[in-house]
């Protein structure tokens, strides 16, 4: 894409999120990485040092949870990340009242650190730990002041981020957040995502079968057809100049 054809699907895309009676974002890791999150899937990923198998199931987690804190211990890395300028400029379409809410694949609650408000944690968050045995629950600050891997108070047993494991469903409270959201949403915003990850990855067909338009943002634009408007870039600088041509629409 040229810039010129770029500069046009920017200006589409503001136009569209200006006339939107409602948007809805879908963000994956792509979106994180500005903010030296790698990709799970990525060279530097930690499934490149980690067989997800072994280290990214609830089987496993059950079988030895001392190994997969092996992995989660790095994960915990994640916390010293801040927003970046995409984030931030998520946040301020929803101030603007141009953003309904953002349903992410992200555990790292970067979203929620920018401001944004209405978000939905398909994925689970980073910012909680619970015992598999008696269901009591930590903050990740209570986590980072001991000893890791962390144990529950009341039985021992070691906790584990509320995150949704590979062979894990998503809660049903989070799919009737979602299919909430999603109600009567005539826009989604597809952002650093490959969507190959189900059921997340339903998401855009979902919109488009109601009747809804999509706009994809993306290094490597991965929905094809899909997407009414598919624009090349990293996520920061898009968001940045999205916002920049919203604001010129009166």
């Amino acid at each position: 894409m040229t810039f010129k054809r770029r500069e046009a699907a920017i200006a589409d895309a503001a136009q569209a999120l200006k006339v939107s009676r409602k948007t809805v974002a879908l963000t994956g890791a792509g979106v994180s990485t500005e903010s030296g999150i790698p990709d799970f899937r990525s060279a530097n990923g930690l499934w490149s040092r980690f067989d997800p198998i072994e280290y990214g199931t609830l089987g496993a987690f059950r079988r030895n949870p001392q190994k997969v804190w092996e992995m989660l211990g790095e994960l915990l890395e994640l916390v010293n990340a801040l927003p970046n300028d995409g984030h931030i400029a998520l946040a301020d379409l929803e101030e603007m009242g141009l953003l309904n809410a953002v349903i992410t694949q992200n555990i790292d609650g970067l979203h929620q650190q920018a401001g944004s408000r209405n978000v939905v944690e398909f994925h689970g968050s980073l910012a909680r730990f619970v015992c598999l045995q008696c269901r009591s629950g930590v903050s990740l600050e209570e986590v980072l002041e001991g000893e890791l891997p962390p144990s529950c108070r009341h039985c021992r047993q070691i906790l584990k981020p509320d995150i949704v494991f590979f062979d894990e469903q998503i809660s049903l409270d989070v799919f009737r957040k979602t299919e909430k959201i999603l109600d009567d949403v005539d826009l989604l915003l597809v952002i650093g995502t490959s969507c190959q990850v189900v059921p997340a990855a339903l998401i855009p067909q979902t919109v488009k079968r109601a009747g809804g338009r999509i706009i994809e943002i993306n290094l490597e634009p991965a929905l094809g057809g899909l997407a009414d408007i598919s624009i090349v870039g990293s996520f920061s600088e898009i968001m940045r100049l999205l916002i920049a041509k919203v604001s010129d629409i009166d």
